[in-house]
């Protein structure tokens, strides 16, 4: 980890950075760029991205899980089938406006359920009031997490399937959002449900809570799948990336002529455009 750019290898960075600092590639330094949910970066060769459906090779983007969350604290066993707390931990702009009303947490009540969310509202470069309380699962009963309601076709390319997979290590079942992410790493009635609608939402809680063998099933499918995203089996997929991506193409970068530096430089601008463009027209 360094706040100053070497002359020489490999350097990884998030894409917020750029936003405060001159970062750039040269002769003897390759950029990969940590995309998270930012546009293309054209100063970067490579990037990492946490949705599939942005991996390409032509554009030099390779698909890396997110981590897991930090310290997860699993679903207690004692809790058996009770099936009364439902929780949303993540951040306020990643919650439906209909979940954040009087509304949703009556008709919660009205079915003998309890709303407790821990919910964020900091800005990407403040981490002073962050609930830390994110990987705490102990007492939750399922996970309720749908950005927007009523979406024609699923969406949110950029944003990772976390939620999912925290879950599934959690043990505990997900109601989720019509998002590419979910549907490319999990299987709806499989390993977690899907909610387009509040009314789709409540039924789904209505058939966890008087289905137990189907609560059940829904758990054991997702922790079948749940070891592919454990820290251990996303530290071997950057071990991978790095040792027969990165460094081949760090070697290759370095041998470039001047021509070849500038040629790579105008398309990495050029895709940089395009993305940004395609983000605006929401594709």
């Amino acid at each position: 980890m360094t706040d100053q750019l070497p002359e020489k290898g490999i350097v990884l960075f998030h894409g917020n950075a750029t936003r405060g600092g001159d970062i750039h590639p040269g002769p003897n330094r390759l950029l990969i760029c940590l995309k998270a949910e930012s546009p293309l970066c054209p100063q970067a060769q490579l990037h990492v991205v946490q949705n599939p459906y942005e991996a390409s090779q032509f554009l030099g983007c390779y698909f890396i899980p997110h981590w897991p969350q930090p310290g997860l604290q699993p679903r207690l066993d004692q809790r058996q089938d009770k099936f009364e707390t439902i929780a949303f931990l993540g951040h306020c702009n990643s919650l439906a406006a209909e979940l954040r009303t009087p509304d949703w947490k009556m008709q919660l009540g009205q079915r003998g359920l309890n709303w407790q969310p821990i919910i964020n509202t900091n800005g990407w470069n403040n981490q002073h009031s962050i609930d830390t309380r994110w990987n705490d699962y102990q007492h939750i009963d399922a996970i309720v997490a749908v950005r927007e309601f009523h979406l024609k076709r699923p969406g949110y390319r950029s944003k990772p399937a976390t939620k999912l997979y925290n879950a599934w290590l959690a043990g505990v079942p997900a109601i989720l959002g019509r998002e590419l992410a979910y549907r490319a790493e999990g299987t709806v009635d499989v390993n977690y449900l899907e909610a387009n609608s509040m009314a789709q939402v409540l039924s789904c809680l209505d058939e966890l809570k008087q289905n137990i063998e189907f609560r059940r099933r829904l758990v054991k499918n997702g922790q079948a799948v749940a070891k592919q995203y454990s820290t251990a089996a996303i530290t071997q997929k950057w071990i991978q990336f790095l040792s027969e991506v990165a460094m081949p193409r760090y070697q290759a970068w370095c041998n470039n002529s001047p021509w070849g530096y500038q040629m790579q430089h105008w398309q990495a601008q050029w895709l940089n455009y395009c993305d940004r463009t395609l983000r605006r027209l929401k594709f």
